[in-house]
């Protein structure tokens, strides 16, 4: 097999089930659904840690957040470095690729490279460097109409806020990132094969679609959130006044309009995408090209009286991969239920173009589950995330798409879910009888998970963290 063209499409905080190929009846998703029927949708991926920094560095390096030093957002915690032995891009272009990065990349600084030849920046309105302005800031303020600016509609990068762009549509941000693809595909090296990377600043918050797809869900009946019989835990409400909190109860119009304007960004990403692939099929590069889609993590909504990432239920660490072969790649299977994380990306691409894949990556290809029906494959997986907006929410938790346990290292709590009965975890079954098997074995497997890390586990055991410093990885310093 030739080395076949790679594009490698990312969104923004998306959730598994905000896509009409993963059963949402209400959202419209032409083409991406159009894309899961090409290939093979992954119907268990699931992010290793839920918040923008730990998951791409993960993804970027298909090391586990252990292994890339990043546990997290928030407390004793930092930016994706530049120092790591081996990364996407960086592995594709000592190969012969010519790498293009469009979008958000979460690098700091934030124009190293990481591997790729060129990047072009939206960064969310994220300035970490001393006088950084993205590209897209820069462009919007060449070609604004009036004199405002690009976030004058006065919602938040984490507000559960909601309302329509207030700029023309063609000075959105997900309008210029597929403009820039496509300037990218026209001026490519035409000699070697392509990665294009083209991450969406959205549908993470600020919810700001155009008005069209905003005014296409406002007034639809769109799914309720969905709140567990433990949720009252999060009933916070000082907390929920707060206009972006990360947890609280929201009134049922306050809802109605935060998931109106989170489909509508989906919804405006979709038709984008569909010039995307149009220009794919026009230029005779669809067959010839591995695409991949998938989101750092996802946004509760709402869910459990939850809002925005960082958490172990299913809204925040449940993702949407899919991924379509080259025609040269031979069959596919259309749907896996095996479970998988974001490390595994870097592997499959490396896999799919005939690379050696690093000795340093966690991650395993992801093409013999494709290509294959019988593959012997990994019992669960893995994910945590530090404490980022108190300590009682730093996680750990396994999954295996049927069943989830999560511990609280800082309260010493635990859950269970019965995934297969209640995908949306409103019950736990963690002090019910008959799970009491279920939870011994995951509670074991969860203590082998931790058993290298210092403090962990004793004797079989968890330990709590209550007071203990925040976990910090031995690799936080060598790769930062």
């Amino acid at each position: 097999m030739s080395a076949p063209h790679i594009l490698f499409i990312m969104t923004d905080q998306q959730r598994w089930d905000s896509l009409g190929c993963y059963g949402n009846e209400t959202i419209e998703t032409t083409h991406l659904d159009w894309l899961a029927c090409e290939g093979t949708q992954f119907d268990h991926a699931y992010t290793p840690s839920p918040s923008c920094v730990p998951a791409r560095a993960a993804l970027l390096t298909g090391m586990d957040p252990w292994h890339t030093g990043i546990l997290g957002t928030g407390k004793s915690q930092g930016q994706m470095g530049s120092n790591y032995p081996q990364t996407m891009p960086g592995e594709l272009a000592k190969n012969g690729y010519h790498t293009l990065g469009v979008g958000k990349m979460n690098f700091s600084p934030q124009r190293s490279l990481n591997g790729f030849h060129q990047t072009i920046l939206d960064e969310g309105g994220k300035k970490q460097d001393p006088g950084f302005e993205s590209d897209y800031e820069q462009w919007f303020q060449q070609h604004k109409t009036a004199p405002y600016g690009s976030l004058d509609h006065g919602v938040g990068w984490n507000d559960w806020l909601s309302r329509p762009f207030h700029a023309p549509e063609y000075l959105h941000p997900t309008n210029w990132t597929v403009n820039e693809a496509l300037n990218h595909l026209e001026t490519r090296d035409p000699t070697k094969p392509f990665f294009l990377k083209v991450s969406f600043t959205r549908p993470h918050s600020p919810y700001d679609p155009p008005e069209y797809y905003f005014d296409t869900y406002k007034d639809s009946p769109l799914p309720d959130p969905e709140v567990g019989s433990w949720a009252n835990i999060h009933d916070d409400k000082k907390e929920a006044m707060k206009p972006d909190a990360w947890r609280g109860i929201r009134s049922k119009k306050d809802i109605q309009r935060a998931r109106a304007g989170y489909y509508g960004s989906i919804n405006h990403i979709d038709d984008q995408l569909g010039r995307l692939f149009d220009y794919l099929k026009r230029n005779r590069l669809w067959n010839e090209t591995m695409i991949v889609f998938t989101s750092d993590h996802g946004d509760m909504l709402g869910d459990h009286h939850l809002w925005r990432k960082t958490y172990a239920y299913e809204g925040s660490t449940h993702i949407p991969l899919m991924i379509k072969l080259p025609q040269s790649a031979g069959k596919q299977v259309s749907r896996v239920k095996e479970p998988v994380q974001l490390q595994d990306v870097l592997p499959t691409l490396l896999d799919v173009a005939t690379i050696p894949i690093p000795s340093g990556v966690d991650g395993v290809s992801l093409l013999p589950l494709m290509t294959s029906e019988n593959v012997t494959w990994r019992p669960f997986v893995h994910g945590e995330h530090s404490a980022c907006y108190a300590d009682e929410q730093e996680m750990q938790f396994l999954t295996d798409g049927k069943m989830k346990y999560i511990w609280f290292p800082r309260t010493d709590a635990y859950q269970l879910f019965d995934l297969e009965k209640d995908p949306y975890e409103k019950h736990d079954v963690s002090k019910e009888l008959t799970y009491k098997e279920d939870l011994e074995k995951w509670q074991f497997r969860l203590v082998e998970t931790l058993k290298t890390r210092t403090g962990w586990t004793h004797n079989g055991h968890l330990i709590s963290q209550k007071n203990k410093p925040y976990a910090i990885s031995p690799y936080y310093e060598k790769w930062k």
